[in-house]
């Protein structure tokens, strides 16, 4: 699990509650406690799990009830509830909801180490004159700063706001208080007043069913001069934002998130069936409110529509005609294709399937927005059409030269050699363009892995094949279309650089060729560039203009 913003603590131990002295009443979000979980050869095990959201268990709206009032009456409290838990000493992916009556209650339960006391001061009443506190001021500018720059539609993953802090009463207006948008005149002082009560009521909840889980951002709270003595300049017109400049800013840093209570969202979908697999959901994915914590959501792997009940889902199969991905076939070789897709001509498609890869993908943000990329996905063929086996997507104009924005290889398809072959295909593709490529950073932890595999494949062949005596990092860089960056850490990480009478020459030792004969051998897909039907696209100025 991704860490959050640590907490001070006393240093103490945290407390434990022997076990049988306590109920199931008594767990709360934060603690540890012991749980059964199924083990890899079949046996039941006992092991530690922290609570990060509970919930009352879900009712199925579209599955037929058959159980009576009586029978509901007479349900216990453990399985009224479900806890959404994280394994101790196990990676987050395999996060998720378990029952009431998995909790051991006859083990020790560990509460949250106690957080080390900062001295606050007692919090007076409220004051109708009193002054604005300096942390509600901050935050207020921040999002009158953010509502002026941002006019665009928001992205369709919702973003982590605190609606907890909004705009404090003002007894009378001042020069610091006219920076006010449209928006914040049209609320009233009174209602203002309700929802800060509102902000001390909440600010211990729990985490939310939906996804959302709650930061501490307790602890020592700075002040800061916000005194303005020069006079305030009037925000810019919301016509002089583009929304080009609107995406560029967002991905400064690429497509990656920022803040650590979205990473730390609680998964929120259990199950995908996806043709002929069923396959576990891994991470949130902001689908619909009322898809989600549904057993199995149904989705179509043709047009990638999703559906939260079977008879819902065969009735789409019956009038849905799609048979492969809705794009220009630009590479066939054996039973493996390549498909072009514009993400601003197959919008609903493409939304589509960042909803389906962001169920696998924690490091990347997901916006609404997906015209500024190209997809290229990787299908299978037989009889009954081409189906998606994974993609990868690619910017329209990147200023950092990033070959690839994001990869997947679907889980069904995975450990075939399929991630290799969506990472050989974008450096064909940078090879025709005549650039040199890499992935956006950072990379995931699978992701990570598949390409240093690939960069450690690709450049050993090159230095096995090749005749010259002497070959260099940039003729490196050059053949292969990996950058000089790239090649660098690749051969720092297999320690190919050796010292020799005052230069540092690339030495293979016989641990690194017995891996990569034994690699060869397993490898059994290659792309063939004679096969690649496809010319860099060039867009207009006009093309560019997201969002026009």
């Amino acid at each position: 699990m991704v860490s959050q913003t640590p907490t001070p603590n006393d240093g103490s131990p945290p407390p434990i509650t022997p076990g049988g002295t306590y109920t199931i009443q008594t767990v709360s979000v934060g603690c540890k406690i012991y749980i059964r979980r199924p083990g890899q050869s079949g046996e039941t095990e006992e092991r530690q799990a922290e609570i990060l959201s509970i919930r009352d268990k879900p009712v199925n709206p579209y599955a037929r009830r058959n159980k009576s009032s009586a029978d509901d009456d007479a349900v216990s409290p453990e399985s009224q509830w479900e806890y959404f838990v994280h394994w101790e000493h196990f990676n987050k992916r395999l996060d998720e909801w378990v029952s009431g009556s998995r909790l051991l209650l006859n083990r020790d339960l560990e509460w949250p180490r106690p957080k080390a006391s900062v001295g606050k001061k007692a919090t007076p009443a409220k004051i109708p004159g009193k002054a604005i506190r300096p942390q509600n001021l901050l935050k207020k500018a921040t999002a009158n700063a953010a509502l002026a720059s941002s006019p665009t539609p928001a992205p369709s993953t919702p973003m982590i706001v605190d609606e907890s802090y909004p705009p404090s009463p003002s007894p009378a207006p001042s020069s610091m208080y006219k920076r006010k948008t449209l928006h914040d005149e049209e609320h009233h002082e009174e209602e203002e007043e309700e929802e800060e009560e509102e902000e001390e009521d909440a600010e211990g909840d729990d985490a939310d069913a939906e996804g959302e889980m709650d930061v501490d951002g307790e602890g020592e709270v700075e002040t800061f001069d916000l005194s303005m003595t020069e006079p305030v300049t009037e925000p810019p017109p919301l016509s002089s934002f583009s929304k080009k400049q609107e995406i560029e800013k967002l991905r400064t840093s690429g497509s990656m998130t920022q803040s650590i209570s979205e990473i730390a969202r609680v998964k929120n979908l259990n199950r995908l069936q996806i043709g002929a697999h069923e396959v576990d959901a891994w991470y949130f994915s902001p689908y619909p409110k009322e898809y989600a914590h549904l057993p199995v959501l149904y989705i179509c792997e043709f047009c990638l529509s999703f559906f939260p009940s079977p008879m819902m889902f065969s009735r789409h199969r019956q009038r849905c005609t799609m048979l492969h991905p809705p794009g220009n076939e630009i590479y066939r070789h054996e039973e493996i294709s390549f498909y072009e897709i514009d993400g601003k001509r197959q919008l609903t498609w493409c939304r589509n399937l960042s909803l389906l890869s962001k169920c696998f993908l924690d490091h990347k943000t997901l916006y609404y927005d997906v015209t500024p990329f190209m997809y290229y996905v990787m299908a299978k063929r037989d009889p009954t059409g081409c189906h998606v086996i994974g993609y990868f997507s690619k910017e329209k104009e990147s200023a950092e030269n990033y070959n690839v924005a994001c990869i997947l290889t679907l889980p069904q398809h995975q450990r075939h050699g399929y991630g290799k072959l969506l990472i050989e295909f974008s450096y064909e593709l940078s090879k025709k363009e005549g650039k040199l490529g890499s992935p956006e950073k950072p990379l995931s932890d699978l992701g990570l892995l598949g390409y240093r595999a690939y960069w450690a494949e690709t450049i050993i062949d090159l230095l096995l094949s090749t005749t010259d005596s002497e070959m260099s990092i940039d003729e490196i860089a050059q053949k292969t279309a990996i950058t000089h960056s790239d090649v660098m850490n690749t051969c720092t990480t297999l320690q190919l650089f050796k010292h020799y009478k005052g230069q540092h020459i690339i030495c293979l030792n016989n641990a690194v060729l017995e891996k990569h004969q034994k690699t060869r051998l397993k490898r059994r897909r290659r792309i063939h560039s004679e096969h690649l039907r496809w010319k860099p696209p060039v867009f207009t100025r006009d093309q560019l203009r997201f969002g026009f």
